[in-house]
């Protein structure tokens, strides 16, 4: 049997939202939920950066735009927030797929803390 990719890392994270949205609730914006995600990080010394900016290759070559992912943490998890009441939709899960192939990275994890449970989503490619 082939091991889960980043199983206790993602199980961690999920966590960390898990308290978030204990302590907040849910009706916030995405970038409150963001702050309160970054502070359990820092707390909890889980490295990461926040919406540093991800070049796009086409052809080979490095586009001059580039994409922002909500957070990438230790350096090989892309998570994206969202504080939606319709969940986790089709549209987040491509952007978040698109974003995994463009930066090479191979687990996203979507985090929606906009219904009454919070929701996540697992994505490998």
């Amino acid at each position: 049997m082939t091991p889960i990719l980043y199983r206790e890392e993602v199980y961690t994270i999920v966590g960390f939202c898990l308290e978030v949205r204990k302590v907040l609730g849910f009706g916030f914006s995405e970038t409150i939920y963001k702050d309160a995600m970054e502070q359990e990080f820092i707390d909890n010394q889980l490295l990461y950066t926040r919406e540093h900016g991800l070049c796009v290759y086409y052809k080979g070559k490095m586009l001059k735009h580039r994409f922002n992912a909500d957070f990438t943490v230790l350096g090989n998890i892309i998570i994206e927030v969202k504080s939606g009441e319709d969940g986790v939709i089709e549209k987040a899960v491509a952007q978040t797929l698109n974003y995994l192939r463009a930066s090479g990275l191979r687990v996203g994890l979507i985090i929606n803390f906009g219904k009454i449970k919070l929701e996540y989503k697992r994505l490998i490619v």
